[in-house]
């Protein structure tokens, strides 16, 4: 499906593409709804309806990834939450074989990823997946997340790349969508975020549920 001799640079997510979504879609979904419900005197469903909108506002923008933003917000410290459930941070599988043979080769290995620096060094911490890239950078460096339309000209200025020889790995939607409007020309979508759900059907782009399907020979 892709061919690698015509791909310099691969930008890769991290939640959902390289590691399990599970742990990020329990954290908000569950685990934080439980603590803010017993800091706040409330029932879980009391909880998840005053959070869950607050949630919904913030999608698309830095502060809905940003840690230091929601443990101001909810008066909660997430960074803490986060390493309270860290055992279920995982590695989706054949991703470090991916990377292993990304490392192998004469592919600039980039991490691009949304989350947070404090959640990127946990994950980092966790996994121990830092040795496979060349460089991590996180949205937070460049003041807008990957699916707002400027942020890619704006990566340019940090990690300068050709956009028609450049692979993109991930699983939102609206980030493909915002690479494929710049011109990325090479984009991959995982169908298979999160470990617990079903895989989703996605018809625009080439669509894998592991790395099995796309690994460099």
């Amino acid at each position: 499906m892709i061919d690698w001799n015509t791909i310099d640079t691969v930008f890769l997510d991290m939640d959902g593409t390289l590691l399990d979504l599970h742990f990020d879609n329990y954290f908000w979904r569950e685990y934080v709804p439980q603590v803010f419900a017993e800091a706040n005197n409330l029932d879980f469903e009391s909880a998840k309806n005053q959070l869950f909108p607050l949630f919904q506002k913030a999608e698309g923008t830095m502060e809905w990834y940003c840690v230091d933003y929601w443990s101001q917000e909810l008066n909660l410290d997430i960074e803490k939450l986060k390493r309270d459930i860290k055992h279920l941070i995982q590695v989706h599988p054949f991703a470090i074989d991916f990377l292993v043979k990304l490392k192998s080769s004469s592919h600039r290995v980039v991490l691009l990823t949304n989350a947070h620096q404090k959640s990127l060094l946990l994950k980092m911490e966790i996994t121990q997946l830092e040795n496979h890239f060349d460089r991590m950078i996180s949205t937070h460096e460049i003041g807008v997340p990957k699916e707002n339309n400027t942020f890619w000209d704006k990566l340019q200025l940090l990690e300068q790349f050709d956009k028609n020889k450049t692979l993109l790995v991930d699983d939102s939607l609206s980030v493909l969508n915002s690479a494929r409007d710049y011109g990325i020309k090479h984009i991959v979508a995982i169908t298979a975020p999160d470990s617990k759900s079903e895989a989703k059907k996605i018809e625009d782009y080439i669509a894998i549920e592991n790395f099995s399907e796309i690994m460099p020979v």
